[in-house]
Protein backbone atom coordinates (compact mmCIF):
# COMPACT_ATOMS: atom_id res chain seq x y z
CA UNK A 1 0.00 0.00 0.00
CA UNK A 2 1.23 3.35 -1.11
CA UNK A 3 2.45 5.65 1.80
CA UNK A 4 1.25 8.52 0.09
CA UNK A 5 -1.99 10.00 1.54
CA UNK A 6 -2.28 13.01 -1.74
CA UNK A 7 -0.16 14.49 -4.67
CA UNK A 8 1.24 17.58 -6.15
CA UNK A 9 1.71 17.85 -9.58
CA UNK A 10 4.36 18.77 -11.91
CA UNK A 11 2.77 22.53 -12.79
CA UNK A 12 1.82 22.64 -9.23
CA UNK A 13 5.04 21.79 -7.83
CA UNK A 14 6.84 24.28 -10.36
CA UNK A 15 4.37 27.23 -9.79
CA UNK A 16 5.24 26.54 -5.93
CA UNK A 17 8.76 27.09 -6.62
CA UNK A 18 8.36 29.88 -8.61
CA UNK A 19 6.44 31.73 -5.58
CA UNK A 20 10.34 31.61 -3.90
CA UNK A 21 11.80 33.48 -6.06
CA UNK A 22 10.25 37.04 -4.86
CA UNK A 23 12.35 36.31 -1.81
CA UNK A 24 15.14 38.66 -1.51
CA UNK A 25 18.58 36.57 -0.99
CA UNK A 26 21.08 38.29 1.53
CA UNK A 27 24.05 39.71 0.54
CA UNK A 28 27.05 37.98 -0.50
CA UNK A 29 24.69 34.83 -0.61
CA UNK A 30 26.14 32.69 -3.23
CA UNK A 31 24.37 31.05 -5.65
CA UNK A 32 23.82 27.20 -5.10
CA UNK A 33 23.96 24.95 -7.58
CA UNK A 34 20.85 23.89 -9.38
CA UNK A 35 19.92 20.69 -7.71
CA UNK A 36 20.41 22.14 -4.43
CA UNK A 37 18.48 24.86 -4.97
CA UNK A 38 15.72 23.00 -6.02
CA UNK A 39 16.00 20.55 -3.21
CA UNK A 40 16.38 23.39 -0.44
CA UNK A 41 12.58 24.81 -2.18
CA UNK A 42 11.18 21.55 -1.90
CA UNK A 43 12.30 20.98 1.83
CA UNK A 44 11.25 25.09 2.58
CA UNK A 45 7.85 23.89 1.29
CA UNK A 46 7.22 21.22 3.12
CA UNK A 47 8.55 23.05 5.97
CA UNK A 48 5.92 25.59 5.48
CA UNK A 49 3.29 23.23 4.65
CA UNK A 50 2.38 24.56 1.22
CA UNK A 51 3.74 20.77 0.20
CA UNK A 52 2.43 19.00 2.68
CA UNK A 53 3.86 15.96 4.57
CA UNK A 54 3.56 12.37 3.11
CA UNK A 55 2.16 14.16 -0.51
CA UNK A 56 3.15 12.05 -3.27
CA UNK A 57 5.97 14.34 -5.59
CA UNK A 58 5.83 14.19 -9.50
CA UNK A 59 8.26 11.88 -11.66
CA UNK A 60 11.59 13.61 -11.97
CA UNK A 61 10.94 13.71 -15.92
CA UNK A 62 7.60 15.07 -15.19
CA UNK A 63 8.72 17.86 -12.58
CA UNK A 64 12.30 18.18 -15.17
CA UNK A 65 10.31 19.65 -17.82
CA UNK A 66 7.99 21.96 -15.72
CA UNK A 67 10.81 23.20 -14.70
CA UNK A 68 12.71 22.81 -18.02
CA UNK A 69 15.78 21.68 -15.79
CA UNK A 70 17.62 18.13 -16.92
CA UNK A 71 16.10 15.13 -15.15
CA UNK A 72 19.30 14.60 -13.67
CA UNK A 73 19.24 17.84 -12.00
CA UNK A 74 15.74 16.64 -10.29
CA UNK A 75 17.00 13.02 -9.45
CA UNK A 76 20.10 14.64 -7.46
CA UNK A 77 17.40 17.18 -5.42
CA UNK A 78 15.49 13.81 -4.95
CA UNK A 79 18.23 11.78 -3.37
CA UNK A 80 19.76 15.04 -1.50
CA UNK A 81 15.88 15.42 0.26
CA UNK A 82 16.33 11.50 0.89
CA UNK A 83 19.43 11.76 2.86
CA UNK A 84 18.09 14.44 4.73
CA UNK A 85 15.07 12.64 5.82
CA UNK A 86 12.40 14.83 3.89
CA UNK A 87 11.73 12.03 1.00
CA UNK A 88 10.67 8.87 1.39
CA UNK A 89 10.74 6.45 -1.98
CA UNK A 90 9.61 2.87 -2.80
CA UNK A 91 9.73 1.20 -6.23
CA UNK A 92 6.31 1.25 -7.96
CA UNK A 93 4.80 3.76 -5.12
CA UNK A 94 7.06 6.99 -6.25
CA UNK A 95 8.60 9.23 -3.71
CA UNK A 96 6.63 11.41 -1.34
CA UNK A 97 7.34 14.13 1.26
CA UNK A 98 8.64 13.55 4.79
CA UNK A 99 10.23 14.90 7.68
CA UNK A 100 13.47 14.00 9.06
CA UNK A 101 12.94 11.71 12.44
CA UNK A 102 14.37 14.42 14.79
CA UNK A 103 11.84 17.10 14.25
CA UNK A 104 10.32 18.49 16.45
CA UNK A 105 6.33 17.26 16.13
CA UNK A 106 2.89 18.78 17.51
CA UNK A 107 1.46 17.43 20.74
CA UNK A 108 0.06 18.29 23.81
CA UNK A 109 1.96 21.08 25.97
CA UNK A 110 2.53 23.09 29.30
CA UNK A 111 -0.17 23.90 31.10
CA UNK A 112 -2.10 27.25 31.22
CA UNK A 113 -0.04 29.86 32.95
CA UNK A 114 -0.53 29.52 36.81
CA UNK A 115 -2.10 33.39 38.39
CA UNK A 116 1.17 33.71 40.15
CA UNK A 117 3.08 33.50 37.06
CA UNK A 118 1.49 35.70 34.84
CA UNK A 119 3.04 38.73 36.43
CA UNK A 120 6.73 37.64 35.08
CA UNK A 121 5.75 35.45 32.05
CA UNK A 122 3.29 37.62 28.77
CA UNK A 123 1.48 34.19 28.06
CA UNK A 124 0.54 34.19 23.88
CA UNK A 125 -0.30 30.45 23.99
CA UNK A 126 -4.08 30.33 24.46
CA UNK A 127 -6.21 33.03 22.41
CA UNK A 128 -8.95 33.58 25.16
CA UNK A 129 -9.55 36.75 26.38
CA UNK A 130 -11.02 37.00 30.45
CA UNK A 131 -14.52 37.40 30.34
CA UNK A 132 -16.84 40.10 29.56
CA UNK A 133 -18.67 41.72 32.58
CA UNK A 134 -20.77 42.26 33.67
CA UNK A 135 -22.43 40.25 31.49
CA UNK A 136 -20.74 37.07 32.80
CA UNK A 137 -22.16 37.65 36.18
CA UNK A 138 -25.47 38.72 35.30
CA UNK A 139 -25.94 35.40 33.13
CA UNK A 140 -25.10 33.54 35.86
CA UNK A 141 -27.48 34.99 38.05
CA UNK A 142 -30.19 34.42 35.55
CA UNK A 143 -29.41 31.23 35.25
CA UNK A 144 -29.98 30.27 39.09
CA UNK A 145 -32.92 32.53 38.97
CA UNK A 146 -34.21 29.50 36.45
CA UNK A 147 -32.25 26.47 38.17
CA UNK A 148 -35.25 25.59 40.67
CA UNK A 149 -37.49 23.56 38.43
CA UNK A 150 -34.50 22.19 36.97
CA UNK A 151 -32.86 21.17 40.31
CA UNK A 152 -36.18 18.98 40.74
CA UNK A 153 -35.24 16.39 37.90
CA UNK A 154 -32.25 14.40 37.67
CA UNK A 155 -30.30 17.32 36.10
CA UNK A 156 -29.08 14.83 32.60
CA UNK A 157 -30.24 15.81 29.53
CA UNK A 158 -27.73 14.18 26.89
CA UNK A 159 -28.86 15.56 24.21
CA UNK A 160 -29.32 19.49 25.85
CA UNK A 161 -31.61 21.13 27.72
CA UNK A 162 -34.71 21.37 25.09
CA UNK A 163 -34.57 25.63 25.89
CA UNK A 164 -31.24 25.89 25.08
CA UNK A 165 -31.97 23.17 21.91
CA UNK A 166 -34.63 25.41 20.91
CA UNK A 167 -32.89 29.00 20.68
CA UNK A 168 -30.03 27.69 18.92
CA UNK A 169 -31.67 26.54 16.52
CA UNK A 170 -34.07 29.86 16.13
CA UNK A 171 -30.61 31.29 15.91
CA UNK A 172 -29.82 29.34 12.86
CA UNK A 173 -33.07 30.06 11.51
CA UNK A 174 -32.80 33.94 11.67
CA UNK A 175 -29.65 33.43 9.61
CA UNK A 176 -31.54 31.89 6.72
CA UNK A 177 -31.28 27.97 7.60
CA UNK A 178 -34.08 26.64 8.78
CA UNK A 179 -33.52 24.28 11.98
CA UNK A 180 -35.44 22.40 14.30
CA UNK A 181 -34.55 21.34 17.96
CA UNK A 182 -34.09 18.16 16.84
CA UNK A 183 -31.03 19.03 14.65
CA UNK A 184 -29.29 20.73 17.93
CA UNK A 185 -26.94 18.79 20.45
CA UNK A 186 -25.81 20.96 23.37
CA UNK A 187 -22.14 19.69 23.82
CA UNK A 188 -19.29 20.50 26.56
CA UNK A 189 -17.69 23.28 24.28
CA UNK A 190 -16.61 22.36 20.70
CA UNK A 191 -13.81 20.02 21.28
CA UNK A 192 -16.68 17.62 23.13
CA UNK A 193 -18.59 18.08 20.11
CA UNK A 194 -15.72 17.30 17.85
CA UNK A 195 -14.43 14.32 19.71
CA UNK A 196 -18.23 12.76 19.53
CA UNK A 197 -18.64 13.39 15.39
CA UNK A 198 -14.72 11.93 15.17
CA UNK A 199 -15.95 8.82 17.45
CA UNK A 200 -19.46 8.22 15.96
CA UNK A 201 -18.27 8.58 11.82
CA UNK A 202 -14.49 7.81 12.27
CA UNK A 203 -12.51 4.90 14.01
CA UNK A 204 -9.43 4.25 14.46
CA UNK A 205 -7.28 4.23 11.33
CA UNK A 206 -9.79 6.42 9.88
CA UNK A 207 -8.58 9.20 7.50
CA UNK A 208 -9.77 13.19 8.35
CA UNK A 209 -8.69 15.45 5.98
CA UNK A 210 -7.53 18.60 7.82
CA UNK A 211 -6.29 22.25 6.55
CA UNK A 212 -2.60 22.67 6.88
CA UNK A 213 -2.34 24.56 9.05
CA UNK A 214 -5.04 23.71 11.56
CA UNK A 215 -6.17 24.30 15.08
CA UNK A 216 -3.61 23.04 17.27
CA UNK A 217 -5.76 21.23 20.04
CA UNK A 218 -8.34 19.36 17.38
CA UNK A 219 -5.10 18.09 15.57
CA UNK A 220 -4.22 16.49 18.68
CA UNK A 221 -7.80 15.35 19.55
CA UNK A 222 -7.75 13.46 16.24
CA UNK A 223 -4.07 11.91 16.84
CA UNK A 224 -5.06 10.49 19.92
CA UNK A 225 -8.05 9.25 18.66
CA UNK A 226 -6.10 7.32 16.18
CA UNK A 227 -6.78 9.29 12.76
CA UNK A 228 -5.18 9.33 10.06
CA UNK A 229 -4.56 13.04 8.92
CA UNK A 230 -4.23 13.88 5.74
CA UNK A 231 -3.72 17.95 5.76
CA UNK A 232 -4.51 19.91 2.45
CA UNK A 233 -2.76 23.16 2.15
CA UNK A 234 -4.40 26.58 2.69
CA UNK A 235 -4.19 29.35 -0.17
CA UNK A 236 -1.69 32.00 0.10
CA UNK A 237 -2.49 34.54 2.47
CA UNK A 238 -5.52 35.31 3.97
CA UNK A 239 -7.26 33.74 0.34
CA UNK A 240 -8.66 30.95 2.42
CA UNK A 241 -8.84 27.63 0.78
CA UNK A 242 -7.38 25.89 -2.22
CA UNK A 243 -10.64 24.01 -3.55
CA UNK A 244 -8.87 22.74 -6.36
CA UNK A 245 -6.46 20.93 -3.69
CA UNK A 246 -9.38 19.74 -1.73
CA UNK A 247 -11.02 18.01 -4.32
CA UNK A 248 -7.70 16.07 -5.37
CA UNK A 249 -7.14 15.21 -1.63
CA UNK A 250 -11.36 13.92 -1.07
CA UNK A 251 -11.15 12.51 -4.26
CA UNK A 252 -7.36 10.23 -4.01
CA UNK A 253 -7.63 9.96 -0.25
CA UNK A 254 -11.29 9.70 0.33
CA UNK A 255 -11.12 10.59 3.95
CA UNK A 256 -14.78 9.79 5.68
CA UNK A 257 -14.17 13.44 7.70
CA UNK A 258 -12.98 16.48 6.46
CA UNK A 259 -12.41 19.08 9.69
CA UNK A 260 -12.28 23.27 8.35
CA UNK A 261 -13.01 26.60 9.84
CA UNK A 262 -14.34 28.24 7.26
CA UNK A 263 -14.68 31.46 9.46
CA UNK A 264 -11.80 33.23 10.36
CA UNK A 265 -9.53 30.65 10.60
CA UNK A 266 -7.21 29.62 13.45
CA UNK A 267 -4.49 30.01 13.44
CA UNK A 268 -4.14 32.39 9.76
CA UNK A 269 -7.29 34.23 10.28
CA UNK A 270 -8.62 33.35 6.55
CA UNK A 271 -12.37 33.93 6.16
CA UNK A 272 -13.74 31.53 3.31
CA UNK A 273 -16.36 33.44 0.84
CA UNK A 274 -19.12 31.68 -0.24
CA UNK A 275 -18.40 30.92 -3.41
CA UNK A 276 -15.47 28.25 -1.63
CA UNK A 277 -18.11 26.97 0.70
CA UNK A 278 -20.64 25.87 -1.99
CA UNK A 279 -17.75 24.36 -3.95
CA UNK A 280 -16.00 22.26 -0.45
CA UNK A 281 -19.45 21.02 0.03
CA UNK A 282 -19.76 20.01 -3.64
CA UNK A 283 -16.63 18.02 -3.68
CA UNK A 284 -17.27 16.83 0.27
CA UNK A 285 -20.79 15.39 -1.05
CA UNK A 286 -19.83 13.98 -4.19
CA UNK A 287 -16.74 12.09 -2.29
CA UNK A 288 -18.93 10.75 0.59
CA UNK A 289 -17.25 12.43 3.15
CA UNK A 290 -18.87 14.41 6.32
CA UNK A 291 -17.82 17.82 6.30
CA UNK A 292 -17.16 19.48 10.11
CA UNK A 293 -17.77 23.03 9.89
CA UNK A 294 -15.87 24.92 12.95
CA UNK A 295 -17.89 27.96 13.21
CA UNK A 296 -16.44 28.55 16.88
CA UNK A 297 -14.71 32.11 15.41
CA UNK A 298 -17.92 33.27 13.04
CA UNK A 299 -19.19 36.30 15.51
CA UNK A 300 -15.56 37.87 15.62
CA UNK A 301 -15.22 39.36 12.89
CA UNK A 302 -12.85 42.82 14.24
CA UNK A 303 -14.23 45.16 10.95
CA UNK A 304 -17.45 47.04 10.52
CA UNK A 305 -17.25 46.79 6.47
CA UNK A 306 -16.51 42.58 6.72
CA UNK A 307 -19.53 40.90 5.61
CA UNK A 308 -20.47 37.74 7.35
CA UNK A 309 -21.07 34.68 4.57
CA UNK A 310 -23.67 32.36 4.65
CA UNK A 311 -22.70 29.44 6.75
CA UNK A 312 -21.54 26.41 5.66
CA UNK A 313 -24.44 24.21 6.10
CA UNK A 314 -26.46 26.86 3.81
CA UNK A 315 -24.92 25.11 0.88
CA UNK A 316 -26.21 21.81 2.14
CA UNK A 317 -29.91 22.37 2.43
CA UNK A 318 -30.53 18.20 2.07
CA UNK A 319 -28.33 18.00 5.39
CA UNK A 320 -26.66 15.04 4.50
CA UNK A 321 -23.06 16.61 4.17
CA UNK A 322 -22.03 19.15 7.40
CA UNK A 323 -22.18 18.92 10.21
CA UNK A 324 -21.79 21.99 12.27
CA UNK A 325 -19.93 22.73 15.52
CA UNK A 326 -20.55 26.05 17.43
CA UNK A 327 -19.38 27.39 21.29
CA UNK A 328 -19.64 30.05 23.05
CA UNK A 329 -15.58 29.65 24.29
CA UNK A 330 -14.73 32.25 21.86
CA UNK A 331 -16.59 34.62 21.57
CA UNK A 332 -17.68 34.94 24.70
CA UNK A 333 -15.50 33.19 27.36
CA UNK A 334 -13.80 30.48 27.32
CA UNK A 335 -14.56 28.80 30.57
CA UNK A 336 -18.16 28.79 29.76
CA UNK A 337 -17.39 24.93 28.22
CA UNK A 338 -21.08 24.62 25.88
CA UNK A 339 -20.87 24.01 22.58
CA UNK A 340 -23.73 22.54 20.38
CA UNK A 341 -23.45 20.33 17.28
CA UNK A 342 -26.17 20.94 14.45
CA UNK A 343 -26.60 18.10 11.80
CA UNK A 344 -29.46 15.84 10.44
CA UNK A 345 -32.01 14.56 13.26
CA UNK A 346 -30.86 10.98 12.39
CA UNK A 347 -26.69 12.50 12.99
CA UNK A 348 -27.97 14.12 17.08
CA UNK A 349 -29.88 10.68 17.73
CA UNK A 350 -26.70 8.70 16.89
CA UNK A 351 -24.82 11.65 18.93
CA UNK A 352 -27.15 11.52 21.88
CA UNK A 353 -27.10 7.59 22.09
CA UNK A 354 -23.70 7.39 22.21
CA UNK A 355 -22.93 9.91 24.80
CA UNK A 356 -24.20 7.69 27.75
CA UNK A 357 -20.32 6.14 26.95
CA UNK A 358 -18.86 9.82 27.36
CA UNK A 359 -19.95 12.32 29.66
CA UNK A 360 -23.67 11.77 29.81
CA UNK A 361 -23.89 15.86 29.29
CA UNK A 362 -23.27 19.32 29.67
CA UNK A 363 -23.91 21.30 32.58
CA UNK A 364 -27.56 22.49 33.57
CA UNK A 365 -26.39 25.92 35.57
CA UNK A 366 -23.86 26.99 32.32
CA UNK A 367 -26.70 25.67 29.80
CA UNK A 368 -29.16 27.97 31.56
CA UNK A 369 -26.10 30.84 31.94
CA UNK A 370 -25.90 30.91 27.52
CA UNK A 371 -29.43 30.67 27.05
CA UNK A 372 -29.96 33.56 28.87
CA UNK A 373 -27.56 35.71 27.04
CA UNK A 374 -29.08 34.39 24.01
CA UNK A 375 -33.16 35.20 25.32
CA UNK A 376 -32.18 38.58 26.78
CA UNK A 377 -29.80 40.51 23.85
CA UNK A 378 -26.84 40.23 26.72
CA UNK A 379 -25.12 37.78 23.99
CA UNK A 380 -24.96 40.74 21.58
CA UNK A 381 -23.47 43.11 23.58
CA UNK A 382 -21.17 41.18 25.46
CA UNK A 383 -19.81 39.79 21.74
CA UNK A 384 -19.86 43.63 20.47
CA UNK A 385 -17.74 44.36 23.84
CA UNK A 386 -15.12 41.71 22.82
CA UNK A 387 -14.72 42.57 19.26
CA UNK A 388 -13.92 46.10 20.11
CA UNK A 389 -11.48 44.41 22.56
CA UNK A 390 -10.27 42.08 20.25
CA UNK A 391 -9.62 44.90 17.82
CA UNK A 392 -7.54 47.16 19.87
CA UNK A 393 -5.13 44.51 20.86
CA UNK A 394 -4.90 43.10 17.53
CA UNK A 395 -3.61 46.83 15.81
CA UNK A 396 -1.54 46.96 19.14
CA UNK A 397 0.40 43.91 18.95
CA UNK A 398 0.66 44.31 14.86
CA UNK A 399 2.34 47.52 15.22
CA UNK A 400 4.47 46.35 18.42
CA UNK A 401 5.81 43.48 16.48
CA UNK A 402 6.24 45.71 13.13
CA UNK A 403 8.54 47.77 15.07
CA UNK A 404 10.25 45.07 17.16
CA UNK A 405 10.95 42.48 14.51
CA UNK A 406 10.68 44.22 10.46
CA UNK A 407 11.68 41.30 8.85
CA UNK A 408 9.00 39.09 10.10
CA UNK A 409 6.15 38.81 7.57
CA UNK A 410 2.17 38.14 8.21
CA UNK A 411 -1.70 39.45 6.55
CA UNK A 412 -3.36 41.36 8.99
CA UNK A 413 -7.01 38.87 9.40
CA UNK A 414 -10.21 41.04 9.79
CA UNK A 415 -11.31 39.09 12.25
CA UNK A 416 -10.54 36.10 15.06
CA UNK A 417 -8.42 36.06 17.23
CA UNK A 418 -4.68 34.91 16.15
CA UNK A 419 -1.81 36.57 13.44
CA UNK A 420 0.12 33.65 11.54
CA UNK A 421 3.46 35.12 11.50
CA UNK A 422 6.22 33.78 9.05
CA UNK A 423 9.30 34.53 11.35
CA UNK A 424 12.07 35.65 8.88
CA UNK A 425 13.79 32.36 8.50
CA UNK A 426 13.98 31.49 11.95
CA UNK A 427 12.85 28.26 13.41
CA UNK A 428 9.54 28.45 15.41
CA UNK A 429 10.37 25.46 17.91
CA UNK A 430 13.90 27.29 18.46
CA UNK A 431 12.03 30.47 19.38
CA UNK A 432 9.44 29.05 21.44
CA UNK A 433 11.96 27.87 23.43
CA UNK A 434 14.42 30.79 23.43
CA UNK A 435 10.88 32.72 24.62
CA UNK A 436 10.32 30.35 27.96
CA UNK A 437 13.95 32.05 28.68
CA UNK A 438 13.36 35.73 27.60
CA UNK A 439 9.83 35.31 29.70
CA UNK A 440 7.07 35.06 26.89
CA UNK A 441 5.36 31.79 25.71
CA UNK A 442 4.63 31.58 22.43
CA UNK A 443 3.32 28.11 20.07
CA UNK A 444 5.60 27.02 17.60
CA UNK A 445 4.18 26.53 14.07
CA UNK A 446 4.60 22.80 13.85
CA UNK A 447 1.92 22.53 16.73
CA UNK A 448 -1.01 23.78 13.92
CA UNK A 449 0.81 21.32 11.16
CA UNK A 450 0.82 17.94 10.50
CA UNK A 451 3.91 15.75 10.93
CA UNK A 452 6.49 18.95 11.80
CA UNK A 453 5.21 21.34 9.00
CA UNK A 454 5.65 25.45 9.60
CA UNK A 455 8.72 25.13 11.17
CA UNK A 456 8.99 28.56 9.93
CA UNK A 457 6.07 30.32 12.02
CA UNK A 458 4.70 31.25 15.20
CA UNK A 459 0.94 32.07 16.44
CA UNK A 460 0.30 35.19 18.31
CA UNK A 461 -2.98 35.84 19.46
CA UNK A 462 -4.85 39.15 19.95
CA UNK A 463 -5.12 38.42 23.77
CA UNK A 464 -2.60 41.47 25.13
CA UNK A 465 -2.42 45.25 24.25
CA UNK A 466 -0.99 48.27 25.09
CA UNK A 467 2.19 47.91 26.84
CA UNK A 468 2.05 44.28 27.61
CA UNK A 469 1.41 44.06 23.50
CA UNK A 470 4.74 46.20 23.38
CA UNK A 471 7.14 44.21 26.00
CA UNK A 472 5.86 40.64 24.26
CA UNK A 473 7.34 42.01 20.74
CA UNK A 474 10.52 43.20 23.01
CA UNK A 475 10.87 39.86 24.44
CA UNK A 476 9.83 37.82 21.04
CA UNK A 477 12.64 39.94 19.99
CA UNK A 478 15.29 39.34 22.25
CA UNK A 479 13.94 35.24 21.91
CA UNK A 480 15.11 36.12 18.05
CA UNK A 481 18.56 37.32 18.51
CA UNK A 482 19.18 34.79 20.97
CA UNK A 483 18.26 32.04 18.47
CA UNK A 484 20.23 33.58 15.69
CA UNK A 485 23.10 33.47 17.48
CA UNK A 486 22.67 30.19 18.36
CA UNK A 487 22.22 30.55 22.46
CA UNK A 488 19.02 27.63 21.84
CA UNK A 489 19.01 24.31 21.03
CA UNK A 490 16.80 21.31 20.01
CA UNK A 491 13.19 21.72 19.63
CA UNK A 492 10.28 22.76 21.60
CA UNK A 493 9.83 21.00 24.40
CA UNK A 494 6.96 18.30 24.01
CA UNK A 495 3.41 19.18 25.38
CA UNK A 496 3.06 23.06 25.02
CA UNK A 497 -0.44 23.93 25.24
CA UNK A 498 -2.00 26.29 22.44
CA UNK A 499 -5.73 26.81 22.46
Amino acid sequence: MAQWTSAVGAGQLARLLGSQQDRPAGPGTRRPPAYRALADGIRLLVLEGRVPVAARLPAERELALALTVSRTTVAAAYEALRAEGFLESRRGAGSWTAVPAGNPLPARGLEPLPPEALGSVIDLGCAALPAPEPWLTRAVQGALEELPPYAHTHGDYPAGLPALRTMIAERYTARGIPTMPEQIMVTTGAMGAIDAICHLFGGRGERIAVESPSYANILQLMREAGARLVPVAMAEGLAGWDVDRWRQVLREAAPRIAYVVADFHNPTGALADDDQRRRLVDAARAAGTVLVADETMSELRLDDDVERPRPVCAFDPAGSTVVTVGSASKAFWAGMRIGWVRAAPDVVRSLVAARAYADMGTPVLEQLAVNWLFSTGGWEQAVTVRRAQARQNRDELVAAVRRELPDWEFEVPRGGLTLWVRTGGLSGSRLAEAGERVGVRVPSGPRFGVDGAFEGYVRLPFTVGGAVAEEAAARLAAAARLVEKGGVGGGEAPGTFVA
